[in-house]
């Protein structure tokens, strides 16, 4: 049994209403239990236990509990608050019986600290035969996990990319996927097109920096541009920078980019200086909530060596901000100088960042595309040499992550070449960066390589952080623990891939000499439009361990092994094409080629030739605006067999998920139109249940595939399935719960999108080693347009029908695309209807079932003959075979013809003319225009005379005479041959040229006829229409031709007819012959075609290559799909209306229709003029629409309507407005009694959407019987127009709809005259009004009546609803009347209102609402000490963005007017000015009878203008952008009102971007003509043009007109003098008074002497708002203060500085930082208002510290003296960081032998303090050229280092210690108790608040030993100890305690007496005799003393020797005797 008790939690945050009602849930082996809610608590107790039973099982090693505490909610879910897990190992091991878990942290979703705390004790009872498991425990848990992951010992399991390697137990989903959906969101909401970013990268310090001594100082690189800080000194050192980084490029590009951070010590050389370094993407940060990454910690390491640890740490902000994003503020906590660095590093500290190897085997590739020029090879050929074309390239492949890049060797001339070497890539796990990209290179001798593919491996994709498991809907995510090593586990795993081939994508494969403008696809921009080959390659993490080499050759046993991962199956793909429409010009012939991998690429040797390419055909006019392909019942088919590896256990399960996704979609899609509708709630919950139920029986019915026994099984399988069945299930789970307990549906759909977005990332299938099917379109020989279809989506399964493709043997729909469409798809090539079916050849016989119509299979070759002298024969065909295939380029002969293996001939070669080549001009219009030129020739000056071709075509060709043209049968002649003169031509309408030899006609004509021309034509016309057909008959096929099957063309070219004409010279015919199966019956014989048919063998010997081949791909059969079945259809289209479309014309709006294509067949709408909006009410009837093939397929795959809208225009070429698709409802019995549902439908241009359109559409099968089943026909509103029938069309109700027109703004000048006299135009529904006309708008922009109304028939359903379009209309002279600007509101839900209430306009009714105002924070600006204190509330953004003040647009809204076309092709057309009004919308009664309700605008203020006084408070500017080259600016503002303008240039604060500037300043203005105050910040320069750094504007007259009183903040107190007087003009009792009458309320009314007051029926009374406030003498009468209190209730804009984000017309949509400030508009007519506040900027104090050096001990000993005792000569140096110029020392205490050290000296720092922001102020000039001094606020810091001083060489550094003034460390009372453990306590422990006890400045003085230390090794040792007094002295007390430097005079407090240092302290040099005393005296003494013996001894043996030989000789002589 588990017990676990719930005790309590504390400080739980709170809710922005109230507090939460906390409940607590414990989750055990998926089992939950749960407390009792407390209500309203932070601080909750419960005390209630809860028990698990186990079973009899025991407590395993890795088992926990997960702890998760919520907001208990009566309705709907539970509000997460935070959790927490608590492994049970020391329970599980049986040492403990109970664990007491007390003040265990929780955690946010994303793993943060929330601040908040639970207690627990959890009890085991083990089973009784449960043995203790203390010697199984694993290695890899922790103890108490509270951060992002598991902490504890080495081999914690990390390694999932870009997230925490095990996130925290979290609630839905896991972190990391709740990461990775929020990024896709995120990033999905950018256009993909260049635009502007900004990189804001704040550094704020670094700590714990290694080295001795050092000079710090930060390079950051981001985007190629670099940024360095200041350099600073010290081991922590405080930066303070902000660094701005703009840039503009793709969004996509811009996420790869790197920030890298270095650190360096500017002493050192630079080679060595590199301390430490960081990096991370630039998407990571957008990814964060906000876009930001907020005064984290990062962990600096060295880059090069992977074993080494933390190299220091450095505290960052890192914003990115794109367009209109919001600027994040930064808040600087209040514990901000010792936060922990642990629980705020960037990387949750459970992270380790571990060293990972990333071993990527690149074992060998195919199909790589030639890429050299064959030049050389020709030439080696000349002379013998015989290699193969197909081999010219060099390839070897580069891999890039995280910044580095390795390549393997290059494999000369091979085109399938094996490297066999594995790259082993070193990355720090988890890594920030998320792709590998690996790129196959050509290798260039002496150009730059050519990239020949790119591809990536999307490391999210390929591996698992194991959270990505939702246990519950609200649960917990489970977790799971894998062996580090191995990537093994329940769920998560490290990066792993393959064996497998990937697939490459790029530019189209034939190689040509000129540059490739398709070059960017094979470096992996944009999609691949070609096959290039594919590389086989595998994946696999070590984590920890260096590896030897970074290149190396793989082992040959791995070689071996993955030989069977190598194992091809034959694969046949069918493509039958069933029509070819949308073309937009004839042109040449057409022809499609499919392709799987170099298979069916007709223009590729290396595979056999494949019946891979339709016929040619060419293209029919269909009647309206596009051109087919005429195939009718024979359809082409094409037919590729291909080899690849057998992958169907992948591709089955990414199938079977895509199946359960898209119909989870289309149900979706139900629901959203069910809550868009607001539909009832009985068949919104049915339409819910619905949705529920099929997405559950999907979950159980499909399973995914089981992989025993598959082939190609890779161990990446085998997680991915883990992974998908556990997220299905969690799906499935959640989805009943659902069911069960859901309260509100419409709240459902975010959780169901979820699952959707789940399910499609599950489907993602990394390793897809089959090749894309790509269709080409080949326009004649050149490629056109293509598509690429995944192959999973055709494939064939035999496993089950869900896991066959979604479109496998069924026809779809496919618009192909330009290569690489600059126009992003504005223009569609051409659309197909295709049937794909593509499966295992050992299936081929399944393709009989889904295959529609008879196959046949033909040989086909041309016999071609040309016109000599009026006869016909083979000799006049120059250089052309007399047989050949359709292009005339391959030579052919009937006899060579042998049919495929398995195949036989049916029949003999009979003659077989190809209809769809044979086209006339004509075909498919029904008027057409025969053209002749008439030709004359003459000598220059002479006379005109018939040419010798005297009648041409267009191109000089000859032609026939006008005469001998027939009427073909089916048309008449309109008119008779007349000259064209609506041409360039002279009146008879000749043109006239000059012929250049050696052409033998003109390139260009003129009209103008001069004496040089001797040509002239001119162009004859005769126009005929086609004749309409009596009903009944049916149109008869034209006559055959020629009887022989000759087709004709004027000249060897491609354009044939079928009759001869006297122009004619070539003739051709076509042989077919048709060949049968030998052994097999039904249609996947067709699959047996491989190989050409034959060519002519002899030219084959002849040029041994057979280049043609090589050129146009050889003669292979042409297969056809015969449908017998056609049926006819009847189409109808509604197309209702549109709304929101682009405007393309000058005047604002559009002139559009819309054009609907359906197959062959399209119509167009009537023209509608100038709007943007239009309702065009018509259905298109299409009568007979042919379609062959079964009607039941049709019905479930209907083709699409496309429907394009384009703006006429009068002049020019319509233009396209935007594409929307549209299903028709297929109904096979007419009498289907189901009618379509007018949708919503995108209109999509460039990819983007451009409004939408209503519309619907349903395709009926017609009966035999006729016409009599069709629904009837609509109503028509003229001819041939027919409306949209009711049940259909929307149903209307009468709506009045009422117009507050105010006024019109800034309206900018049209056709250069100014706007003068405008009025207003409102159109609704068809129905319009106009305002009275503004009659000057330079005196009263107001319009002279406020209110217009209109009835009109709105629909009931909002989903119908019509916007409301303004007009504004300028009145000018001559009656003309231009629209200047409109606006279209697309929305009338925000303005529907009850019109029986009375709106208690812009007032919020309780104190509730202000509560859940935004967060915003009160600040004391401490004005003075003198001065009182001023309370006020800051915004963090702009007044208008604060929720609770509706934009202050409470009583008018601003709408922009727009106008015209953009002419930058920008996506917003430009604005000319604003509308200010408001509208109201409300239902009428239907009776006439009844009385209509009240009107809504009543009391409107006074229109005309009014004087102002203004007054702007200017506090400071944040985060301005750096204008000059040292990352600063010299900011100043400029204000300008009207005309009116402030230059405040005089006092420009230098060198800052974070200036305060404190100003006020007072204008004069008229409202509303000068409504806009435009506040601008620019940036001073001395020599250049001062550039604007950013400006604001503030719309006054919004604030002066709205009923929250925004013109004047509310104080909080009434003051009547002081420095908070009231400064507003009315009194609060007069504010009291206004605000009841406007809001209907009573007037406020008082008993007792204004000590309470009754308003709006509640009774308040002066003590309960002052009850603990102070009284002072400043304040109002009682009255008016209880009066300001119920004010400050209602809602009203209190006292304010509010955050105005600067915007610049450089980067319009970035901001360039933010402006704190106010402004107060004061009406001149109310009188003079109060005096205005003083808000000049706080001046620093002057401070003094003084530093007493007293004694120094256990100093480092560094020198060894002459005598060899240690001894050093120690001074002591100190400084304040910041003002380094003011160093200063104490005098040297020479020899000290003991580490002693006496000074008795004072240091005294004078510094500038500012105690609000408790950092001190330092103004210097940086450089001596500098022109100001630049101003840094730095914290209070003091640092003291120890050195030894040496005359002769440099001083030696001993020790350092750094001591902040605000968070002191304590001082040891004695040295013995002084060590570096004192030091340790600042970095661990946090406190909250700075302790006063801590804080200098409280506490005035110290004193105390403390220790310095010093870096040896890497570690810090002891470097000595220092006994100081440390004290502050203010600048008021500094006279009364005077003191001097070192011991000068004064010398006083206290009084330094010199120090008592030991006789042996001197300097040598300087006292020789002391020297002698001390140092040689009491070293040498005996020796001394032995020397002098010595000495005298030797002196008496000298004197004696001396002396001897004359003593002797005296002794013998004696001379005296």
């Amino acid at each position: 049994m588990l017990r676990i008790l719930v005790e309590s939690a504390a400080s739980l945050p709170k809710k922005k209403v109230g507090s939460p009602d906390p409940i607590t849930t414990v989750v055990f082996r998926d089992e939950k239990k749960k407390t009792n809610s407390i209500d309203s608590e932070v601080n909750p107790v419960w005390n209630e236990i809860l028990e698990f039973n186990l079973n009899g099982a025991a407590l395993e090693p890795n088992s926990h509990v997960d702890v998760i505490v919520k907001d208990s909610e009566t309705f709907g879910k539970d509000k997460f608050i935070g959790s927490t897990r608590i492994p049970l190992r020391e329970l599980a091991s049986g040492q403990l019986r109970s664990l007491p878990s007390k003040n265990v942290p929780l955690v946010d979703e994303n793993g943060h600290n929330i601040g908040a705390t639970v207690n627990l004790v959890i009890g085991y009872d083990p089973p009784p035969n449960a043995n203790s498991n203390a010697d199984e425990s694993h290695d890899g848990d922790s103890t108490l996990d509270s951060g992002g992951g598991e902490q504890g010992d080495e081999t914690a399991p990390d390694g999932a990319p870009g997230g925490s390697a095990m996130s925290p137990s979290t609630p839905g989903h896991s972190a990391s996927l709740r990461r990775r959906v929020v990024r896709s969101q995120n990033r999905r909401r950018l256009v993909n097109k260049p635009q502007d970013f900004q990189i804001r990268i704040r550094l704020i310090k670094a700590r714990q920096l290694p080295g001795n001594n050092i000079k710090p100082v930060v390079k950051v690189q981001v985007c190629g541009q670099t940024h360095r800080t200041r350099i600073k000194r010290g081991n922590n050192p405080f930066f303070d920078e902000m660094f701005f980084y703009n840039v503009h490029m793709l969004p996509s590009d811009l996420f790869e980019q790197n920030i890298g951070f270095r650190v360096y010590n500017s002493y050192s050389l630079r080679a060595d200086s590199l301390m430490g370094e960081f990096k991370l993407d630039v998407g990571y940060v957008y990814d964060e909530p906000g876009h930001c990454v907020m005064r984290k910690w990062l962990l600096l390491n060295d880059p090069d060596d992977s074993s080494s640890g933390a190299k220091g740490y450095l505290k960052v902000s890192l914003f990115v901000v794109g367009i209109g994003d919001e600027q994040p503020s930064e808040k600087r906590g209040s514990n901000d100088d010792q936060d922990d660095i642990e629980s705020n590093l960037l990387l949750p500290a459970g992270v380790t960042l571990r060293w990972a190897t990333l071993s990527l085997k690149v074992f060998r590739a195919e199909d790589i595309p030639q890429m050299d020029d064959a030049f050389i090879q020709s030439l080696k050929e000349v002379f013998g040499g015989n290699e193969n074309k197909k081999n010219l390239v060099d390839p070897f492949i580069e891999a890039r992550f995280a910044g580095k890049k390795l390549c393997t060797q290059i494999v000369e001339k091979n085109a399938n070449p094996e490297w066999n070497q594995v790259l082993n890539l070193q990355v720090k796990f988890p890594s920030m960066c998320e792709r590998v990209k690996l790129t196959v290179f050509d290798w260039d001798r002496v150009t730059g390589n050519d990239a020949v593919g790119t591809t990536y491996f999307n490391l999210a994709k390929i591996a698992s952080s194991g959270g990505e498991i939702e246990e519950e809907h609200a649960g917990n995510a489970e977790m799971s623990s894998f062996e580090a090593g191995t990537g093994e586990s329940e769920v998560g795993f490290l990066p792993v891939f393959g064996p497998c081939f990937i697939n490459l994508y790029g530019s189209p494969r034939e190689f040509s000499g000129l540059p490739d403008p398709y070059e960017d696809l094979n470096l992996g921009k944009g999609e691949g439009v070609a096959y290039r080959g594919r590389v086989l390659v595998e994946m696999s993490t070590k984590l920890e361990g260096k590896v030897d080499k970074a290149v190396d050759s793989i082992p040959s046993d791995d070689i071996l092994v993955v030989q069977k991962y190598q194992r091809r199956r034959k694969f046949c793909l069918c493509a039958v094409f069933h029509s070819a429409s949308m073309i937009q010009e004839p042109g040449e012939p057409i022809q499609f080629e499919v392709s799987i991998g170099n298979y069916g690429n007709k223009l590729d040797t290396t595979c056999k030739p494949l019946a891979s390419t339709t016929q040619y055909s060419c293209a029919v006019f269909d009647g309206n605006h596009y051109y087919y392909l005429p195939w009718a019942g024979t359809k082409p088919v094409v037919v590729v067999t291909s080899f690849w590896e057998d992958i169907s256990h992948r591709m089955d399960t990414v199938n079977i998920i895509l199946y359960i996704y898209r119909r989870l979609q289309s149900n979706l899609e139900d629901f959203r139109t069910a809550v868009l509708a607001k539909a009832p709630d009985k068949q919104l919950s049915g339409v819910w249940v619905k949705l529920l139920s099929q997405l559950i029986e999907d979950l159980e019915n499909f399973p995914t595939p089981e992989l025993e026994g598959r082939s190609n099984l890779t161990s990446l399988d085998l997680q991915l399935k883990k992974l998908r069945d556990s997220g299905l299930k969690s799906i499935e789970r959640a989805a009943r719960r659902m069911r069960e307990e859901a309260q509100d549906i419409p709240d459902t759909l975010a959780d169901i999108e979820s699952w959707a977005e789940k399910l499609s990332s599950l489907a993602e299938e990394p390793q897809n080693s089959m090749p894309d099917v790509i269709i080409w379109m080949l326009r004649g020989e050149s490629r056109v347009a293509y598509s690429r279809i995944p192959a999973h989506q055709i494939l064939y399964s035999t496993y089950s029908e869900q896991a066959c493709g979604q479109h496998c043997g069924k026809t779809h729909t496919i618009v192909l695309k330009y290569p690489m469409d600059k126009n992003r798809g504005l223009k569609v090539p051409v659309q197909i209807r295709v049937n794909m079916w593509l499966g295992l050849s050992a299936h081929e016989k399944k393709f009989n079932s889904f295959s529609e119509g008879t196959f046949s299979v033909f040989a086909e070759l041309y016999e071609n003959q040309a016109s000599m002298f009026g006869k016909w024969g083979t000799t006049g065909l120059v250089g052309r075979h007399k047989f050949s295939d359709v292009t005339g380029n391959l030579k052919l002969k009937k006899e060579y013809f042998m049919p495929p293996r398995g195949w036989e001939w049916e029949s003999g070669w009979f003659i077989d003319p190809e209809k769809a080549l044979l086209t006339e001009a004509d075909a498919g219009h029904t008027e057409f225009m025969d053209e002749v030129f008439q030709n004359e020739t003459r000598f220059p000056g002479g006379e005109w005379k018939a040419a010798s071709e005297p009648f041409t075509d267009v191109n000089g060709e000859k032609s026939r005479n006008p005469g001998e043209f027939d009427c073909p049968p089916g048309w008449t002649w309109e008119d008779e041959w007349t000259v064209d003169i609506n041409r360039a031509v002279d009146d008879q309408g000749w043109e006239c040229g000059l012929t250049i030899p050696p052409d033998d006609k003109p390139r260009s004509w003129v009209p103008a006829e001069k004496v040089y021309h001797v040509h002239r034509r001119r162009r004859l016309v005769r126009p005929r229409k086609r004749v309409a057909l009596p009903a009944g008959a049916t149109m008869e096929r034209r006559d055959q031709g020629d009887p022989e099957g000759w087709e004709f063309s004027s000249l060897i070219g491609r354009k044939f007819h079928r009759k001869e004409r006297s122009s004619d010279t070539f003739r051709r015919r076509r042989w077919r012959r048709k060949m049968a199966p030998e052994d097999r019956l039904g249609a996947s014989a067709i699959f047996k075609l491989e190989g050409a048919l034959g060519v002519d063998t002899e030219e084959k010997e002849r040029s041994s290559k057979g280049d043609v081949t090589k050129m146009f791909g050889a003669n292979t059969p042409t297969v056809s799909c015969s449908l017998d079945r056609s049926c006819m259809y009847h189409l109808r289209v509604y197309v209702y209306q549109a709304r929101n479309m682009t405007s393309m014309d000058k005047d604002s709006f559009s002139d559009p229709y819309a054009h609907v294509s359906f197959l062959h067949l399209s119509k167009t709408t009537e023209k509608l003029r100038a709007t943007l909006n239009p309702t065009w009410d018509q259905t298109l009837i299409f009568n007979h629409v042919e379609i062959y093939g079964d009607p039941q397929a049709l019905a479930q795959h209907p083709p699409d309507v496309v429907i394009e809208f384009y703006d006429h225009d009068q002049v020019g070429k319509d233009e396209l407005l935007g594409r929307c698709l549209c299903a028709p409802l297929v109904k096979l019995n007419p009498s289907m009694d189901q009618t379509p549902k007018l949708l919503w439908h995108p209109i999509m241009q460039r990819g983007c959407e451009e409004g939408a359109a209503l519309v619907a559409a349903e395709l009926i099968l017609k009966d035999k019987s006729g016409e009599s089943d069709l629904p009837l026909v609509p109503p028509k509103r003229a001819e041939n127009l027919y409306m949209v029938p009711q049940g259909i069309r929307p149903i209307v109700q009468l709506t009045a709809v009422e117009i507050l027109a105010w006024g019109l703004r800034n309206m900018k000048p049209y056709q250069l005259a100014t706007v003068s006299s405008p009025s207003l135009v409102v159109e609704c529904g068809g129905d319009r009004v106009e305002s009275a006309v503004i009659r000057n708008m330079k005196k009263s922009p107001n319009f002279p009546s406020s209110v217009l109304f209109i009835k009109v028939l709105l629909p009931k359903d909002e989903m119908y609803t019509p916007p409301i379009v303004l007009k504004v209309i300028d009145h000018r002279p001559f009656g003309r009347k231009p629209v200047v600007g409109q606006c279209t509101i697309t929305s009338l839900e925000q303005f529907r209102c009850d019109p029986y209430v009375i709106t208690a306009e812009g007032a919020m009714a309780s104190k509730m609402a202000l509560m859940a105002a935004l967060p915003s924070r009160h600040v004391s600006i401490n004005m003075d000490e003198t001065r009182l204190l001023l309370e006020t509330q800051v915004y963090d953004c702009e007044l208008e963005d604060i929720p609770q003040f509706k934009g202050l647009t409470d009583f008018c809204s601003t709408f922009k007017l727009q106008r015209g076309k953009n002419e930058d092709g920008d996506d917003d057309p430009s604005v000319v000015g604003e509308f200010k009004g408001s509208f109201k919308v409300y239902p009428l009664p239907d009776d006439p009878g009844v009385t209509p309700p009240p009107r809504q605008f009543r009391e409107l203020p006074d229109s005309g203008p009014q004087e102002c006084l203004v007054r702007i408070y200017v506090v400071q500017a944040i985060d301005l952008q750096p204008k000059d080259n040292n990352g600063r600016c010299d900011p100043y503002m400029k204000i300008s009102l009207g005309k009116n303008t402030i230059d405040d240039r005089d006092h420009y604060l230098p060198n800052t971007t974070n200036p305060v500037f404190g100003r006020m300043f007072e204008m004069t203005c008229f409202l509303p003509q000068d409504k806009d105050l435009k506040i601008s910040v620019y940036d001073y320069d001395l020599l250049s043009r001062d550039e604007k750094v950013g400006e604001t504007v503030i719309d006054l007259e919004n604030r002066f007109l709205s009923r929250y009183n925004s013109y004047c903040g509310l104080p909080q107190t009434y003051c009547t003098s002081g420095i908070n007087q009231w400064r507003d003009q009315l009194k609060p009792s007069e504010i009291l008074e206004n605000l009841a009458r406007l809001k209907g309320f009573s007037k406020p009314r008082t008993e007792d002497n204004g000590n309470s007051l009754a308003f709006n029926g509640r009774e308040y009374t002066l003590a309960q708002f002052e009850d603990k406030k102070e009284i002072h003498e400043h304040l109002g009468p009682a009255w008016e203060r209880l009066c300001l209190h119920v004010l400050r209730t209602q809602g009203l804009v209190p006292e304010h500085v509010e955050a105005r984000t600067l915007y610049s017309s450089f980067q319009p949509n970035l901001s360039q930082g933010r402006l704190q400030m106010w402004v107060d508009v004061f009406p001149k007519s109310m009188g003079a208002p109060g005096p205005p506040f003083d808000i000049t900027p706080r001046k620093p104090k002057k401070h003094f510290l003084r530093v007493v050096i007293w004694n120094t001990t256990d100093v480092t000993l560094d020198e060894t003296s002459v005598t060899g005792e240690h001894m050093s000569d120690i001074y002591v140096k100190g400084w304040m960081p910041g003002m380094e110029e003011d160093k200063q020392r104490t005098d040297v205490h020479y020899r000290s032998l003991d580490g002693d050290g006496n000074f008795n000296w004072r240091f005294v720092f004078e510094f500038d303090y500012l105690p609000a922001e408790q950092l001190c102020l330092v103004s210097k000039k940086e450089h001596f050229w500098s022109l100001d001094k630049t101003e840094f606020r730095i914290p209070p810091k003091l640092s003291i280092q120890i050195w030894d001083n040496d005359k002769f060489s440099l001083d030696d550094y001993l020790g350092t210690l750094e001591l902040y003034l605000h968070n002191l460390i304590p001082p040891a009372k004695t040295p013995e108790k002084c060590s570096l453990s004192m030091m340790d306590n600042v970095d661990t422990d946090v406190q909250h608040k700075p302790e006063p006890a801590k804080c200098l400045f409280t506490q005035k003085s110290v004193r105390g030993w403390w220790p310095c230390s010093i870096e040896r090794d890497g570690n810090k040792a002891l470097g000595g100890k220092v006994e100081m007094t440390l004290e502050i002295v203010s600048e008021a007390d500094v006279d009364e305690k005077p003191a001097g430097k070192g011991r000068d005079e004064p010398n006083m407090n206290p009084k330094l007496d010199p120090p008592k240092r030991p006789e042996t302290s001197f300097f040598w040099f300087t006292n020789p005799c002391k020297t002698m005393k001390f140092i040689v005296w009491r070293r040498f003494r005996c020796l001394f003393i032995g020397l002098i013996i010595l000495t005298i001894v030797l002196l008496f043996l000298a004197i004696l020797l001396y002396s001897l030989p004359n003593y002797i000789s005296m002794k013998i002589v004696k001379p005296l005797k």
